[in-house]
């Protein structure tokens, strides 16, 4: 008898210590959801600023591309300053190959793995299409025009952020709950 009142003890905690491990991890990754909102906000916000400084190299200091997209790699830090590193260091090496060609493959590259959604990645693709082979006045307007769509859409984000990110660790919390108590 005390051996069954064991057992069925044991069980009792093995399905309570299962549903806590079950509602951290749904919790967490809802955690995790609103968080990488907030870092996708963040690297857009961090783009804005590399293209305004990008169009100051390429317009006010008569920067060739290399030397503008190197000296706003060193500017900043973290996967765009790597980005535009690498693209300077493309150029630099460049051995008969277009601006565009090397622009698409360093963004296909090296923010394949970023926060940035694949419109994000699509319309700054779309910005290094005419870069580098425009006269300076189309090359301003180009990158203006980048800066317009980025601005609406980090508005556009920002004005949603408070109501998606707590709606990402809402339904992770109680997605672990509806989970517990169904497996129950």
């Amino acid at each position: 008898m005390r051996q069954e009142a064991d057992s069925v003890g044991i069980g009792v905690m093995m399905k309570l210590f299962g549903s806590v491990l079950l509602m951290t991890g749904t919790s967490g990754y809802g955690f995790w959801k609103a968080a990488c909102y907030k870092r996708r906000i963040s690297l857009l916000e961090q783009l804005r600023q590399m293209v305004f400084l990008l169009k100051g190299q390429v317009l006010y200091a008569n920067a060739t591309l290399e030397e503008a997209f190197e000296a706003v790699g060193k500017r900043t830090e973290g996967q765009l300053s790597r980005l535009f590193l690498y693209v300077a260091e493309r150029i630099k090496k460049q051995q008969g190959e277009v601006f565009f060609t090397i622009w698409k493959e360093a963004v296909a590259e090296l923010l394949a793995d970023s926060e940035l959604k694949a419109e994000d990645r699509q319309q700054l693709t779309a910005m290094g299409e005419h870069l580098g082979f425009l006269d300076k006045d189309m090359q301003e307007r180009n990158l203006l025009l980048y800066l317009e769509q980025l601005d609406q859409g980090i508005r556009e984000l920002q004005s949603h952020r408070q109501e998606r990110c707590r709606l990402y660790t809402s339904l992770g919390v109680m997605a672990g709950m509806f989970l517990a108590i169904l497996l129950c």
